[in-house]
Formats: C-alpha cells, structure tokens, sequence
C-alpha cells in the first residue's frame, strides 16, 4: 500500500491529507480537517478508475461547510431537539444550530476541528480530545477515526471514543457518493437498497416523534433496490419536511456490537459501480444532498446543485438522548464507544 502526505496552509491551522493507494491504482484521501474522506477513487465495470465522493476543490473549504462534506461529525451527529440534554440527572443547554435545534455537535463540531494523525498499517488514525464543556457537553472525551483501505477497494472506518465522566456520544462519517463520478451531476437514477423494515417519523423540525413506523406501502420502503429519486416527489409529508430524503431508517435484526453486514447497498445503472455499506451502528441517515447548492467550488470548478450525491450516514437514532426507547448514546468512563463502518466498492 502506497500512502503520501501533503500539507495545505489553512486560517484554521495546517490540514493534513493523506493519499491511501492500493496495488490497482484505486486510492482514498483522508483529511485531518474533520477526519473527513475528500476522495475515493475506484474502477468502472470498463475498468476505468474515477473520483466517487464529492470533495472541494479547495481543502480548507470544508471547514465550517454547510454540508459537512466527507466529515466525521460530533460529539453528537444528527439532531438533538431544541439542544436539550441530560445525563444522570443533570441538564445541559447545547448550541442551536439547526433551526431550533442543536445538528452535529454544535458550530464548532467535531467535522469543523483539526485533528492530530498518524500513519497505521494501510491507513491513517485521527485522534481528536473534546474537552469537558466543549459546546456544553459533559465530560472530556478522547476519540479516534482510523481508516485503512484495502488491496480490493475496502475502506474500513473505526470509531473509537472514552471519557472521563459520563456523557453521550453518537459518531459517523458524512461522505457524499455519486458512483456515476462525483461531478455527474444527479444521483436519483441510482439504486438504494436499505436492510430496514421501518423508518423513524419526525416532527416539522425533523425530530423523531419516537415511533418506528413500518416502511411497506410508503415512499420510504427500500427493502428491495429502487432509484432514489422515483418516490422523491410523491406527496408524502416526510418528504416534504426535508425537500427529500433526510431520514433515519432502523436497521433490522440489529445487535449491539455485532457487523451487520451489506445494511446499505448503493449502485449506479452505467457505471456499473455499487457500494455495499456494513456497520454496527443500529441506524442509517439517508441524505439526499437536498441543500447542496451553494457549496464550495468542487473539483471541477462549479458548486454542487441538489441531489448531486447521497450521504449514507451509519449511525445511532437522532434525539436518542430524550428518546429512553431508543439505543442508548451513553458512555460512561470506563467504558470505549466502539462503531466500524465498511465500504466496500465493487461493480456489477
């Protein structure tokens, strides 16, 4: 495995990039802004090896992005309603920033710092430290993302996280994916298949109302492969609160701590390429890029427009800190949050 380091000057600090390339040419790049993945770059079915997650052309563009672009967000992803937090007993005011809510750990996230790298055999481990208060959350939490790219176009994500008083935690990864080519433009012609028999309702401010409600007969059913975009416009209310798909979907027969395996599956008709999405993490976020206008310039030069990419966010449920039903995001000390999300990118 081949792995080259560059360095890019930014306001924030150095950011760090680091060039993951396999025997075949196929290759990932890994920022430090955010650990986020400002490339992955992977054969057709004719072979050709091309660019599949959208990226800035700039790499100190992604600090402080509307669309958290490849980024790992935190200390808590998704939204936690009107930024209300409590852990054993005690409440805490988090940030809003998400209409009345608080959205991927506040303004100064995780997704929005520099965090510290160093190589590891095929990959490269980030390790960020969240001090106790940091947005107003409890606790001084210790979190690594370790990423190593394999010789058959595997790209292994470890979330690791400890703490020294309890608090909550909810991580994943923020990639958008477009497997016709990152700068192709629309990616509702592809085809998503989610291992989930129901999904999670929200208020107007997409909170959950804490139901799972059953996916059959409704726009949201992806239990067998269907195009993205061909229930996108129906008149459903869920679709309309979000302009799309922006969603948590359960996923099914999850475990704590067990790999379910092929959870997501993304495919595109010409290209041939799929990704097949396994994780431990019990939810899946499924972002349409509805807001994707506007963004920073991407590689070739010209702002995204919506739904030019899908994020497929591994997570656990939003507003899980007010929800006693849903999987608990609590870690006490003593305690490591540990999540892996595999993606795996073949052709069909």
């Amino acid at each position: 495995m081949k792995i080259t380091k560059r360095i890019v000057n930014s306001a924030e600090g150095d950011i760090t990039l680091y060039r993951i390339e396999n025997a075949s040419g196929a290759s990932v790049e890994v920022s430090s802004l955010g650990a986020g993945i400002t490339s992955v770059r992977v054969p057709d079915k004719f072979g050709k090896i091309g660019e599949v997650a959208l990226g800035y052309e700039n790499p100190s563009d992604y600090m402080a992005d509307g669309p958290c672009m490849g980024k790992v967000p935190g200390r808590f992803a998704n939204r936690i309603c009107k930024g209300h937090l409590e852990v054993d007993g005690k409440t805490y005011q988090l940030n809003i920033n998400n209409g009345p809510n608080a959205l991927h750990g506040g303004p100064t996230g995780f997704q929005n710092r520099i965090w510290n790298s160093e190589l590891i055999p095929n990959g490269v481990r980030f390790t960020y430290v969240s001090k106790d208060g940091e947005e107003n959350y409890p606790g001084t939490l210790t979190v690594k993302a370790e990423y190593t790219w394999s010789e058959d176009n595997v790209l292994n994500l470890e979330l690791k996280a400890t703490t020294d008083a309890p608090t909550v935690v909810n991580l994943t990864n923020h990639a958008y994916f477009n497997l016709e080519g990152a700068d192709s433009g629309s990616v509702l012609k592809h085809k998503l298949q989610i291992k989930s028999s129901k999904y999670l309702p929200t208020d107007e401010t997409q909170i959950p109302t804490g139901e799972l409600a059953p996916v059959e007969g409704t726009p949201m059913d992806f239990t067998e492969p269907k195009e993205i975009g061909i229930d996108i416009n129906e008149d459903f209310k869920p679709l309309k609160i979000g302009k799309g798909y922006d969603h948590c979907w359960a996923i099914d027969n999850w475990k704590k701590g067990k790999l379910m395996e092929g959870a997501v599956v993304l495919a595109a008709p010409s290209s041939g390429r799929m990704l097949t999405i396994s994780s431990t993490q019990p939810g899946v976020q499924i972002y349409t890029g509805n807001w994707l206008a506007g963004s920073p310039k991407n590689k070739s030069g010209a702002s995204y427009n919506d739904y030019d990419g899908v994020a497929i966010e591994m997570q656990g449920f939003p507003d899980s800190p007010n929800k006693p039903d849903f999987p608990s995001p609590k870690l006490n000390p003593g305690e490591e949050y540990t999540q892996t999300i595999k993606f795996a990118f073949t052709v069909e």
